[in-house]
């Protein structure tokens, strides 16, 4: 026993070297793997509480007086250098330690960056570190890391136009973008693609492509809408795959990089609410795809979804790391989506670890709709959120807001229910988590040295309501956006509204559930509700899970093994992004967050800024 416990340290001691070696936070996901989880312990559980601010830095330009734009955007630290792509259209770098500013840069055109970030490629004989980002009018930009100027060699002037006839597929003029920061492997930028979101059925193509880093020229595309001859064609008809939108990463990119592995997390095929237009199972829509990160070449999938219609996608990063299982350490790979479903598969070659059932579930009312059968299930973990729902089960407690959901469901004859109960024809149906529910784009965290996967859900969910216009074809009715009431968001599911879970991958069992944030407008003794927000968590390896997200505008610190909370500060706004965590030159460990506007009432508030907390000085 005590040589497999010493077998196990160390197999865990190899998987934080390979995946969280770096004191910097080099990328969105921290490493290649997206584990989120840093080496660092200056901060730790015994001193957590002493956290103070260090500095800030406000985003919002001078003189801005609109409402605020909403901060989905994960900084880069890289030495003593903060890189931040922010939603005004400007490049910053920062001293990390200060917050002093080194250089801004500002978009022309009126264009603005990805919307949750940029990468940083460290450069090669020749040429410089760049800073590389994606932006809303579909160009790739390179700036070099140290001048903050374009990078001349790189594409025309530092730009490489991203909307090529081979993916603009229907015309040059549709929306195309790329929402989040590309993946840097090697001398490879590979980037997703940002099909209009519940956009026309068919325009831009969402296929992952790489390009040279210092160049910029294409070196390889993935299709993910299969074309003719390739694998995964037969899973559409022809009518259906032609000149089909959506299925694109629009979420975080993740890679082995010691087996040269892609992880690709594929959202639902466009109209990811009626499906009439497109049978079948529709590879590669909400699926998680592996291939070769130096060709593009397929190696395996896992489809989440078959024939998405709930719009739930696969688009949050894929976790890599090490189970250990009847004696076995296999390397894996775990994907949670909207739907709360964590599926922890072998990485190689895509099996799952814990079993996968493929279960009967509701049929589409929606005249033509060809639903599949059954979706696949996880035997183990059980769902991160909440997936049932029924009339005696709406929230309980204040009086006044129970009232109001009753009424709510009753007034609309909404139909309530359990996993995929598909959107409602002719009627309002309520199948949790829905869209807003479960675990989105941000993810979890995983901690190599306590086996255990951490990520906060949302138990906010969705009314869907297909209706048919004048010229036959279907369309999602909008007309309820939340389950909640939209003057106070105060959703009407059970509590809590938001949650912290944490799973062991050894076991596939949740090890702890926390409820996460409070509502303040409730009456003592009720507001112990949790809050649905936007942002994930980060781990570092003293045992800390930092995570903002949440709309009560706390920043929050737990213990990783427990769930134990254990500090929290209210700052101006809510912390809609994930965190990073690194060390600054004075040798102290810092925790950066950003907030942005908005709040529980819905009022305004411009104060998009950079905030970072580190212990006092001794």
């Amino acid at each position: 026993m005590m040589k497999m416990k010493a077998a196990l340290a160390g197999t865990a001691l190899m998987a934080t070297a390979a995946f969280g070696a770096g004191t910097d936070w080099t990328s969105a996901g921290h490493d290649l793997g997206g584990q989120r989880y840093s080496p660092l312990t200056q901060i730790d559980k015994d001193n957590v509480a002493n956290l103070q601010q260090a500095w800030s830095y406000h985003l919002t330009p001078a003189g801005y007086a609109s409402r605020p734009r909403l901060v989905e955007v994960v900084p880069v630290v890289v030495g003593n250098t903060m890189y931040i792509a922010s939603t005004y259209g400007q490049i910053i770098a920062l001293n990390a330690t200060t917050g002093a500013e080194i250089w801004k840069w500002t978009m022309p055109d009126s264009d603005t960056p990805s919307a949750r970030g940029l990468s940083y490629w460290a450069g090669a004989k020749g040429a410089p570190a760049t800073v590389v980002f994606g932006s809303r009018l579909g160009r790739l930009y390179a700036l070099d890391a140290k001048t903050g100027q374009l990078a001349e060699g790189f594409g025309e002037h530092g730009v490489v136009n991203l909307k090529t006839p081979e993916v603009m597929q229907t015309g040059p003029n549709a929306i195309y973008n790329l929402p989040s920061p590309p993946v840097i492997y090697k001398n490879l930028i590979i980037t997703g693609a940002g099909t209009p979101d519940g956009g026309p059925n068919y325009g831009p193509a969402g296929d992952t492509r790489a390009w040279d880093a210092r160049t910029g020229k294409l070196v390889w595309t993935f299709h993910t809408v299969p074309r003719p001859g390739e694998f995964g064609y037969d899973t559409w008809t022809p009518e259906g795959a032609k000149n089909r939108s959506g299925v694109n990463v629009w979420g975080y990119m993740t890679v082995d990089a010691q087996r040269g592995i892609l992880y690709m997390p594929l959202g639902a095929p466009n109209n990811d609410r009626v499906g009439v237009d497109r049978p079948g199972n529709n590879l590669f829509g909400s699926s998680l795809v592996a291939v070769d990160a130096n060709t593009g070449k397929y190696l395996w999938h896992f489809q989440v979804v078959h024939h998405d219609i709930w719009d739930y996608d696969t688009q949050d990063p894929p976790v890599l790391m090490d189970v250990h299982k009847d004696g076995k350490t296999i390397p894996a790979v775990l994907t949670v989506n909207k739907n709360s479903l964590a599926f922890i598969l072998n990485r190689v070659t895509g099996k799952p670890i814990f079993g996968v059932e493929e279960r009967p579930v509701p049929q589409s009312k929606v005249p033509g709709e060809m639903t599949s059968a059954t979706q696949p299930f996880p035997v183990k973990p059980e769902p991160l959120a909440q997936n049932t729902l029924s009339r005696d089960k709406l929230y309980k407690g204040e009086p006044e807001h129970q009232a109001w959901c009753e009424k709510l469901v009753d007034d609309k004859h909404m139909v309530l229910g359990g996993p995929f109960l598909p959107p409602g024809y002719n009627e309002i149906t309520v199948s949790p988590p829905g869209t807003q529910g479960g675990v989105n784009f941000y993810g979890g965290s995983f901690d190599p040295k306590r086996h255990l996967f951490v990520a906060n859900v949302n138990n906010l969910f969705q009314p869907m309501h297909v209706t048919q216009k004048p010229d036959g074809s279907f369309v999602n009715d909008y007309g309820v956006l939340r389950f909640w009431d939209p003057d106070k968001k105060l959703p009407c599911g059970p509590t809590p509204w938001g949650q912290l879970v944490a799973v062991n991958v050894d076991t596939g069992e949740v090890a702890w559930r926390k409820t996460l944030g409070v509502t303040e407008e409730f009456p003592a003794g009720l507001q112990d509700t949790g809050r649905p927000g936007l942002g994930g968590t980060i781990l570092t390896a003293s045992g800390l899970t930092f995570v903002g997200a949440t709309d009560d505008f706390r920043f929050r610190a737990f213990a990783t093994a427990t769930g134990e909370k254990l500090w929290e500060v209210k700052l101006k706004a809510s912390v809609t992004a994930t965190p990073v965590t690194y060390r600054g030159s004075d040798g102290r460990q810092f925790v950066a967050a950003l907030d942005t506007g908005g709040s529980q009432t819905g009022s305004v508030v411009t104060n998009d800024e950079v905030i970072a907390f580190a212990l006092p000085h001794k």
